[in-house]
């Protein structure tokens, strides 16, 4: 499959770079200013394009050639990530500019990544999906928490610029790469011309009717809103509350990896053996309260386990996420319902980080994580009768 190999070669350096990425950027806001509000805004502004442009994105995945939207999604995101190395370099990027070019990265990730998803099952079999899955779960940890978080604060303590210069060459050599796939023919549009919105409302339809990925899709609108009530303002507790150094939050974020790596090298395992019921219900039920502690973490070590499991809940969680939704959506809807998936599911994002400023304002920096951890309890409360009944009915909706 040497078309996967170029894909997955691919994946490696974008998530390094998006690691390296996101632990400059919080850094980056924290030296400009100590205001959790303003902090939280920038954090905002980088999901925010989720929410504006996931519909659209979706139906010109399934419209036209994935691989080709894929590859300059990325470099978008290369040269945005060159123009924030040169500001921060020069001294000139204030918090107003690094949430504008935020934002901008946002919205090519936003295409690249629903390109990466809706493209991947026409790469490898069916039967060699959840496999594939996993791999890609375990290659996002690695890059996303392992490497890219320490290399990226180790680069910004020598320079505010570097971590950002070093982001756009990756991302520059990741979409050098993934321009030299080629689409096939499964990877086109075969449908006559419609309307973008006639597009658009067909994937809505199609997961609105679906019980069970409707389910799934509205948890993670929860979810998500949550988790960035808590991770808005993590740097502000580490550093602030818990003396956590701009080194050691780059390791910090790395200790998340050790329960999502674990979760991408056992999940595929872990369906096989107990399905997906039990495993989703079970890293569900590991995250609501895994980020509900946080809050009383009382040492950089106790808030590192937490982080683990909160990344372990979070890989098995879209393993079976993912994985229903490439097996179950039919192919030339699939980037128009995972668009509408991450637009329900990550909208509420922003939001989220919004809410976690004023929070951390108003009753102190450790306030969002027991909210976030109780809000996500009682969801999962009321959608459990829902779950069982969808996966008692085979998943059909």
């Amino acid at each position: 499959m040497p078309r996967y190999r170029r894909f997955a070669a691919a994946t490696a350096l974008t998530t390094a770079g998006d690691g390296v990425f996101a632990a400059a950027v919080p850094l980056l806001a924290a030296t400009l200013t100590r205001d959790p509000r303003l902090v939280s805004a920038v954090a905002a502004a980088t999901y925010l394009p989720w929410l504006l442009f996931s519909l659209p994105a979706g139906a010109l995945v399934d419209r036209h050639d994935r691989a080709a939207l894929l590859w300059r999604g990325v470099a978008v995101q290369a040269g945005l990530a060159a123009v924030v190395a040169a500001l921060a370099a020069s001294g000139r990027l204030g918090v107003a500019g690094l949430a504008a070019l935020a934002f901008g990265l946002g919205a090519g990730q936003v295409v690249a990544g629903t390109a990466a998803q809706a493209l991947l099952p026409s790469l490898v079999g069916p039967e060699r999906l959840p496999s594939a899955n996993g791999y890609q779960q375990t290659i996002a940890v690695v890059g996303q928490q392992f490497l890219g978080p320490p290399v990226g604060s180790l680069l910004f303590a020598v320079a505010a610029g570097l971590p950002f210069g070093a982001d756009a060459v990756v991302l520059t050599v990741a979409a050098a790469l993934l321009s030299t796939l080629r689409a096939a023919p499964r990877d086109r549009a075969t449908r006559g011309p419609s309307s973008l919105r006639t597009e658009i409302g067909a994937g809505l339809r199609w997961l609105a009717a679906h019980r069970l990925l409707r389910t799934l899709t509205l948890l993670a609108a929860v979810n998500t809103f949550c988790f960035q009530l808590g991770n808005a303002t993590l740097v502000l507790l580490a550093t602030s509350e818990l003396g956590v150094s701009v080194r050691g939050f780059g390791l910090l974020l790395a200790t998340a990896a050790v329960g999502s790596l674990a979760g991408g090298l056992v999940g595929p395992r872990l369906l096989r053996r107990f399905g997906d019921r039990a495993v989703l219900l079970t890293a569900l039920a590991v995250n609501a309260v895994a980020v509900g502690a946080i809050g009383l973490a009382g040492s950089a070590v106790a808030l590192g386990a937490l982080l683990a499991a909160t990344g372990l809940g979070v890989t098995l969680w879209n393993l079976v996420s993912i994985g229903l939704r490439q097996r179950l959506v039919p192919a030339d809807l699939l980037g128009r319902v995972m668009s509408v998936h991450r637009l329900v599911g990550w909208g509420l994002i922003p939001a989220g980080a919004l809410l976690s400023g004023v929070v951390a304002h108003a009753f102190g920096l450790r306030a969002p994580y027991p909210l976030a951890g109780a809000v996500r309890l009682v969801a999962l409360l009321v959608a459990l009768p829902v779950l069982l009944a969808a996966f008692r009915d085979g998943d059909r909706g």
